[in-house]
């Protein structure tokens, strides 16, 4: 073989032919596909921590009213009782499994034990008797 021959076999394979680049994009597609939706779905992820992180201030915000006071305190002074223990406004319910008209940062009392969402209602669930609190919608009680 002529030293000619082998530098033109080796410059015509030098290059990936259209199949193969047909292949890799349609790969690179397919994998960007089943990704996108995962990769964009971070601000709901993000609400749903926001809820979960105000929820453990507010457990937290209840149990140091009760170690202070020596009672839990009532689900209609709640708001105002639990102000000296958090930092800012009340917070509000933020995640979207929750419909936008219920995110609110109010605070319906029952004496259901385990609580169970209130029909009709918004925000935050409440047992004074057992100072539990949760977000006020059956996706999010067991939080």
């Amino acid at each position: 073989m002529t030293k000619k021959s082998q530098t033109i076999r080796l410059t015509k394979r030098s290059a990936f032919s259209l199949v193969e680049l047909v292949v890799v994009v349609l790969i690179i597609g397919i994998l960007a596909a089943v990704a996108a939706p995962k990769m964009f779905d971070t601000a709901s992820d993000a609400r749903d921590s926001a809820t979960r992180a105000s929820l453990g201030i507010l457990r937290d915000a209840v149990e140091l009213h009760r170690a202070q006071n020596g009672t839990y305190p009532t689900a209609a002074t709640i708001t105002n009782a639990l102000r000296p223990f958090i930092k800012g406004p009340f917070p509000r319910v933020q995640t979207t499994r929750v419909p936008s008209s219920n995110q609110t940062n109010t605070v319906v009392a029952s004496t259901v034990d385990p609580l169970a969402p209130v029909a009709g209602s918004h925000g935050w669930v409440y047992n004074e008797t057992t100072g539990d609190i949760a977000v006020n919608h059956a996706s999010c009680i067991t939080w």
